[in-house]
């Protein structure tokens, strides 16, 4: 039977981030909260997890979910490469509303779906999402809904959609934005160095999808790299 904790009370925190962990550790799937939207997370090393993921949204193997991770150094961890560019986006932006594509590291044991090789990265701006992770390390996660109908705001909209298919819902209230994340893919860029060792970015930014952080702001770190979404 799920279960939805209030996480504004501390006797419901304490149990629901335990029972949280304890179920990303079985495999099992997640209801939180982030700054953007509810989510709907697990293990992202387990392809028996994120499959279970997948089928509860209605998705297939060709949508792989995001990752989201407790910190900076965590993408270094997962990325093959980290581009110059990426690092200035993820020190203006993180925690927040931006979630970075980038080439994956290959020895990597997962299988977030057809991935093409690639991770979509994010730190979330919330405290009880980034204390989960701490706790659970990377999670696969994506906005906790049925695919095609909008994203939860709240964490009853997120259990009205999914149900039983979850197994812990952590209660936050109302998503403070109610806007999902900026999609940035960043495996078109290439960096070279001058004599002086500074980054020289060519290639560009493909915005994957709009959301809560504006494409002006993303120009003040990146500039005309930037090439927006049709």
């Amino acid at each position: 039977m799920e279960r939805i904790y209030d996480c504004s009370v501390d006797t419901d925190l304490l149990t629901g981030m335990r029972l949280a962990k304890v179920a990303a550790g079985r495999d099992e799937l997640v209801v939180l909260p982030t700054d953007t939207v509810y989510g709907i997370g697990c293990n992202a090393f387990s392809p028996k997890a994120v499959e279970a993921l997948l089928a509860a949204k209605g998705r297939g193997p060709q949508s792989p979910p995001p990752v989201l991770i407790p910190n900076i150094a965590t993408m270094h961890a997962l990325a093959e490469s980290v581009p110059v560019i990426a690092q200035k986006l993820a020190e203006t932006f993180w925690p927040g509303a931006l979630t970075m594509i980038l080439r994956a590291q290959p020895s990597l044991q997962w299988n977030l779906g057809e991935s093409k090789g690639t991770v979509a990265l994010r730190i979330p701006d919330h405290k009880i999402a980034l204390a989960l992770l701490e706790e659970v390390g990377p999670m696969a996660v994506s906005s906790a809904n049925l695919t095609g109908l909008p994203a939860a705001a709240t964490c009853q909209q997120a259990e009205a959609y999914l149900g039983a298919s979850v197994k812990v819902y952590l209660d936050a209230g109302t998503s403070p934005k109610g806007e999902a994340s900026t999609i940035l893919d960043l495996t078109n860029i290439t960096e070279t160095f001058d004599e002086e060792g500074n980054a020289i970015s060519t290639g560009s930014i493909k915005m994957v999808r709009r959301g809560a952080l504006s494409a002006d702001r993303i120009r003040t770190v990146v500039g005309d790299l930037l090439e927006e979404a049709a």
